[in-house]
């Protein structure tokens, strides 16, 4: 049984996920409980909770999901007793964080995937800001891909400094 006691390092685990510990630098806290299933740095859980989400039958129901979003991905759970059948939506695979709509009780948001699928959400206004949680994930995903992208193309240019560099034109 895991105690949970790092601040690197916690266990997500099946219970209530009662708040215990103490705060890591980004302020997620250490989770203990009796059923370890996956072991995650504290560093890339950016924010935990319940989400609901629409769903995507005739019907329309709105379903209650538990939501961990990383610094790579969304993770969504049927719920907290069956956290390891989740799906895993990548940052890599979203568009953009899209309709914002605030009502007394909810703010509804829809996520637009690459394939330009959308995916429909609402949280209470006790649980805000989940929709600004990933746009800013989002944006620091693509900040640190474009990062990437420009070292490897600088890497590139200078291992090979005998060819002479070609400037794109406009046709």
């Amino acid at each position: 049984m895991a105690t949970g006691k790092s601040s690197t390092t916690f266990w997500i685990t099946t219970d209530k996920l009662e708040v215990l510990g103490r705060k890591s630098k980004r302020g997620v806290r250490s989770v203990t409980g009796p059923t370890k299933v996956m072991k995650m740095s504290a560093e890339e859980i950016i924010k935990e909770g319940e989400l609901e989400k629409r769903s995507e039958n005739l019907l329309q129901y709105w379903k209650k999901k538990t939501c961990v979003l990383t610094k790579d991905s969304l993770n969504i759970y049927a719920d907290t007793q069956k956290r390891s059948k989740g799906k895993e939506l990548k940052l890599q695979s979203i568009k953009k964080v899209d309709c914002v709509e605030r009502t007394c009780r909810f703010i509804y948001f829809t996520i637009v995937t690459t394939d330009d699928k959308e995916i429909d959400f609402r949280c209470s206004l006790e649980q805000n800001c989940w929709n600004a949680e990933i746009t800013m994930a989002l944006i620091d995903y693509q900040n640190r891909k474009a990062l990437q992208d420009f070292k490897t193309r600088q890497d590139n240019e200078s291992a090979s400094p005998g060819q002479e560099r070609r400037m794109a034109r406009a046709p």
